[in-house]
């Protein structure tokens, strides 16, 4: 970190320049449904115990790190806020809320397990599985994930340009902003794993370069079982 406050990031392999914009993606705590393996899309669960321990550790990592960060967004599903709010109050800043960061639509999947998703909508759940343009019942599909999530990583992008931004939200925004600068296809989103309570970053630069410097960071000790 520069005096201004600039990210500065050392020589890479890349070639990108100019100071890069860092976002500190975090996941939420656990909720309820995440104990019981289940779909969490538009839901509101609030945070278990474990949840806003997570939190609460996630946010003392962050801080730990000592990086002069400009703000704290979030996706506007209550799990997420109250992430966001640890973090925020752990550094001093307040929550700015992006809708495009929230949850996919999981539409009539919601709440069920994976095996009860796949027993009663067989085909459209196969589909799915290897389909990112296939939405599930009543649902949004990944692909129109995507879309609102980049739109919602310029609107971070330029406002905070050279500067480092926490943004608390869920696995699938998460992905596709780790898709973004990784610049690669839809497969990443059925191959990476993401825990709760867990630290990824991601940098881009103006030039248009990105890079990614770290993947599903939990903090000592809260390691989640699910």
């Amino acid at each position: 970190m520069s005096e201004s406050g600039a990210v500065t990031s050392p020589p890479g392999w890349t070639g990108a320049v100019g100071a890069p914009t860092r976002l500190l993606l975090l996941r939420h705590g656990q909720t309820r449904l995440s104990v019981e393996r289940r779909y969490s899309g538009r839901g509101n669960p609030e945070l278990t115990d474990l949840g806003r321990e997570q939190a609460s550790a996630a946010a003392e990592l962050i801080a730990a790190r000592g990086e002069q960060i400009a703000a704290v967004v979030s996706s506007p599903l209550q799990r997420a806020l109250d992430t966001a709010t640890a973090v925020g109050e752990a550094i001093g800043l307040p929550v700015n809320v992006d809708d495009g960061f929230i949850e996919t639509d999981f539409g009539q999947w919601e709440g069920l397990t994976f095996g009860e998703a796949a027993e009663q909508f067989p085909e459209v759940h196969r589909d799915w599985l290897r389909d990112a343009t296939v939405d599930p019942p009543g649902g949004e599909s990944f692909a129109a994930v995507g879309d609102r999530v980049r739109a919602a990583l310029d609107r971070v992008l330029a406002a905070h340009p050279g500067q480092t931004v926490v943004v608390v939200s869920h696995v699938t925004p998460i992905k596709e902003t780790l898709r973004a600068a990784l610049d690669v296809g839809p497969s990443l989103l059925y191959r990476l794993h993401l825990d709760l309570a867990s630290l990824s970053i991601a940098e881009f630069y103006p030039d248009g370069g990105s890079s990614v410097r770290l993947v599903n960071a939990v903090a000592p000790g809260l390691r989640p079982i699910v």
